[in-house]
Parts: structure tokens; C-alpha cells; sequence
């Protein structure tokens, strides 16, 4: 009798604490007064204060573990950053380990621009990287992560910006076989940076558990994504157009289903859509709220006078290519549209073309070259003989003495690969692209297949520039356009 009450008493414990596990109910995990619950790590030149109903994080490798264990969940806080904080939130890891981000994730809070290709606030780091920045220094921002089982959604201000799925067996770098989901606490980090992080009306909530969410993507393709951005490798596609009935929406989901950052950019110059400040200024209202890049393509060379700096400033970066010119004979071309391309002579054509280009990168204010080397159809055929290695190079002179970075291009397949290893050598940094016409976007195949075959490395790669060094602001708008 004795030992079936017992039975009893146990069974009664545990369905209890299943229920207090799963009731949905929120709970603070910060009373605003005291650290009550939290357990200081790893405080190497760093300090954990309490300032105005906050938590404050500063200085080298801080970590504030909470006292609690949980599996599946959602987890609110508020935040504020500092300038050139950095730091995050991590969970599933283990109180007081001196291996808390090899156990777990660790969602990234960054909101400067600072070091290479940061990872920005709402990536889950060195998994599924965010580059773009959501929101700014010095202002209260709400993150709320929610996983269950395989499943992890970040979002900022109420906004998702991460949706990833975890395989049964995910690839990992050497040393972080344990970043992955389980059952852990909170933890709390400041990364030596300089400035301070600040969290307050902490709150969270377990969930009842639930099957494994079925993989999106191929296990192979999580592997390559997931080996380039630990290793830094910025996955983003700088060219693309809402056009052939591609939605911003659908442009967010293929993101966080791919694990590829987009920067989306409308066509911006005569006879295109976006045509004056007016259309320009309505576009990016349209945008602006996204979770991408924000760039402008400059169409044709009249653009610089169709566009205020103001303007043009507003956006992360522009960019152009050399497929709209006048030629000697006033022609105008357009080398995408075959009755809209005059070529007389061949060579007499490449010459103008190459010097478009010089004069082209010479004047304009722009970040990037993109659709590279790109010839009318009529030409395509003799690419190899046209493109020949004095061309070449004068292309990569003018994007090198121009700090123009260069696009590989998706749909082209365009530059080849013996013109990129040329421009690596000359120290030029590289974009990737697809320019596409349509909903699909394809998975940035052949850049993917360049980075292998010319040894291109996160170094190697363009990264969007501070206001104070846009093109627009040290270069400004040219007094005159070329032809």
C-alpha cells in the first residue's frame, strides 16, 4: 500500500509539472530590481548593472545565465544597443559553461557598422546569417524568439527575419557538433565591443511539445548555407526586381526558406518605371519596412540628372551596368533588345563599349558593375575572341581606381572565371546577382560554383557602405553624363 502511494505521488509530480511546463502561461524572468534568478559568467573586463528597470551589459565576454531549463518556447525581451555594442541572446545552452556558444544557438544583436560583413541583429549566428541592418543603435526594439522542437522563428518588432529548420543531422563546424537545438537555459551576452546592451521585461512562455517541423530545403543545401556563414561568407543577392509577378512577400519568404539575404532594387531612369525623385521616394516607402536591401539600379546614362543626391542617398547602394549607351553615330543602345543594337564593325563596336565602360565608372556615383561583360546576342557567339585580356583589364583598371565592386552574375554566368581571378588579383571586391525577369529566383548557382574555382573568400567580398562613403557623398552627381 505504501509503495503504491508513493507510485502515486511521483505520477501526480511529474503530470504536474507537465502541465506548469506546458500551460502557455507568460512568466518574467526580470523583476527590474535585482538579478534574482541570473548567474554572472565569464565577466573578463566586463560588468552587469541594473539601471532604470534594465539590465546592463558591457564590456569583454559577459554572460548572464538564467536559472531554468527549457525545450520548446518563446522568449520577448526588449533591447537597446549602444554604439558599437555588440552581443546576443542565447538558448539551449548551459548555465556557467565556458562553452556556451558551442552549445545552443546564439541569436546576434548588432546593429553597427562595424568589422567585415557583421552579422546584424536577428541572426541566428554563424547558422543563418542576417546582414542587412533592422534596426538602429540607441533605440528600444522588441526580439521575440519562439522554437519548438526543430524549429527556430526570430523576429523584430513583431516583424519575422529568421525562419530556420534544423536536419536531423546538421552539419557543423569542427567544435559546434552541440549548436543545435535541446533543452538549456537563457543566457544573456555582451561581446568586447565598447558599448553597452540593455534588456528589460523579459518574459517567457513554454510550449507543448510537437513533431519535428519537415525540412524546406534539401540537407545538402543547409550544409553549403550553413559552411558559408560560419565561416563568414556573406550568402547575399544584391540584384533583384519585383517584376514578372515576383511580390516583396514572396521575395521574405524565399529568404528565410533559403537562407539567401536579398537587396531588392527597382529600374530607375528614362523610359523605366521609377523616373524622378517623386517615384523614387514612393518606391522606397513601399520597401523601406522589408527585411532586405534597399539598392538602385541606374538605368541608362541620364540618370544622374533624373535623381537628386538626396535621393539616390537613401538607398544602401546603386548600382548600373554598360547595356544602355549612345554610340559615336548618336545610336542609342540598348543591347538586351536585338533591334535596338547597331553594330558596323565588331571591333569598332568592343572599342566604344570598353570605353563606355571606362567612362562610365570614371563619373557615375555607383557601388557596383553589374550584368559584367555582357554582349547583344549577335555577339555572343565570338564572347572569348572579343573579350580579349587588354579589355579585360582595362575593366578591371577602372573598377579598381573607382572602388566599383564587381557583380558575378547568376543568369548571365557572367564574368568568366579567368576575368574574376583578374579582378581579385587587382583587389576589386565582388557582388552576387541573379537580375531576374520573373518569380524565380534560382539559388545563386553559378556564384556558388565561382567561389570554389577562383578561392574567393569573405575578404574578397563587397560590403555596404557607411552613409559618409557612398558614392553619392564622396563622388557626388558628374557636371556632365556620358553618351
Amino acid at each position: 500500500m505504501k509503495t503504491f502511494t508513493i507510485l502515486l505521488w511521483i505520477m501526480f509530480v511529474l503530470t504536474s509539472c507537465q502541465v506548469k511546463e506546458a500551460d502557455g502561461k507568460w512568466r518574467s524572468l526580470f523583476d527590474g530590481r535585482t538579478l534574482d534568478g541570473w548567474e554572472i559568467s565569464n565577466t573578463t573586463g566586463g560588468n552587469v548593472n541594473i539601471e532604470n528597470g534594465s539590465i546592463e551589459l558591457n564590456g569583454s565576454d559577459v554572460v548572464l545565465f538564467y536559472d531554468g531549463r527549457y525545450r520548446n518556447f518563446e522568449f520577448e525581451a526588449l533591447v537597446k544597443s549602444g554604439k558599437d555594442a555588440i552581443g546576443g541572446i542565447l538558448f539551449h545552452t548551459q548555465s556557467g559553461s565556458e562553452r556556451a556558444f558551442e552549445e545552443g544557438y546564439a541569436i546576434q544583436i548588432n546593429n553597427n557598422h562595424i568589422g567585415r560583413l557583421g552579422r546584424k541583429t536577428g541572426s541566428i549566428c554563424k547558422v543563418r546569417n542576417i546582414y542587412y541592418p533592422i534596426v538602429e543603435n540607441d533605440e528600444w526594439f522588441k526580439i521575440r524568439i519562439k522554437v519548438v522542437e526543430n524549429h527556430i522563428q526570430v523576429y523584430i518588432n513583431n516583424r519575422k527575419v529568421n525562419d530556420y529548420v534544423e536536419p536531423e543531422n546538421p552539419w557543423r563546424w569542427e567544435g559546434a557538433e552541440l549548436v543545435r537545438t535541446g533543452i538549456g537555459t537563457i543566457a544573456l551576452q555582451s561581446e568586447d565591443a565598447g558599448g553597452s546592451l540593455w534588456y528589460k521585461e523579459l518574459r517567457i512562455r513554454e510550449i507543448p511539445e510537437s513533431e519535428p517541423r519537415e525540412m524546406v530545403v534539401s540537407e545538402d543545401w543547409d550544409k553549403q548555407v550553413t559552411r558559408l556563414m560560419s565561416q563568414g561568407f556573406p550568402l547575399v543577392d544584391y540584384h533583384v526586381h519585383l517584376k514578372g509577378g515576383l511580390t516583396l512577400g514572396e521575395v521574405v519568404d524565399q529568404s528565410q526558406k533559403l537562407g539567401i539575404n536579398y537587396g531588392i532594387a527597382p529600374n530607375c531612369g528614362l523610359h523605366f518605371p521609377v523616373t524622378n525623385d517623386s517615384s523614387l521616394y514612393a518606391y522606397f516607402e513601399g520597401v523601406k519596412e522589408a527585411p532586405v536591401y534597399k539598392g538602385m539600379q541606374a538605368e541608362g546614362r541620364e540618370w544622374v540628372t533624373l535623381f537628386s543626391p538626396e535621393a539616390i542617398a537613401g538607398f544602401d547602394y546603386v548600382f548600373t551596368d554598360a547595356m544602355t549607351f549612345t554610340d559615336d553615330k548618336g545610336r542609342r543602345n540598348r543591347i538586351w533588345i536585338p533591334e535596338e543594337v547597331w553594330v558596323d564593325d565588331k571591333k569598332q563596336f568592343m572599342d566604344q563599349l570598353v570605353a563606355k565602360i571606362e567612362a562610365i565608372f570614371s563619373l557615375e556615383p555607383v557601388d557596383i558593375y553589374v550584368n559584367p561583360t555582357v554582349l547583344p546576342d549577335v555577339l555572343m557567339n565570338e564572347y572569348d575572341e572579343l573579350w580579349t585580356e587588354d579589355r579585360k583589364q582595362r575593366v578591371i583598371n577602372v573598377l579598381a581606381e573607382n572602388d566599383v565592386a564587381l557583380e558575378i552574375n547568376a543568369r548571365y554566368r557572367l564574368p568568366k572565371p579567368d576575368m574574376i581571378k583578374m579582378a581579385k588579383e587587382a583587389g576589386i571586391k565582388f557582388t552576387f546577382g541573379t537580375n531576374n525577369t520573373g518569380r524565380n529566383l534560382g539559388k545563386l548557382d553559378y556564384c556558388l560554383e565561382m567561389i570554389e574555382e577562383c578561392d574567393l573568400s569573405p575578404e574578397n567580398m563587397f560590403e555596404i557602405k557607411p552613409d559618409t562613403l557612398k558614392p553619392i557623398n564622396v563622388k557626388g552627381l558628374p557636371q556632365s553624363i556620358t553618351g
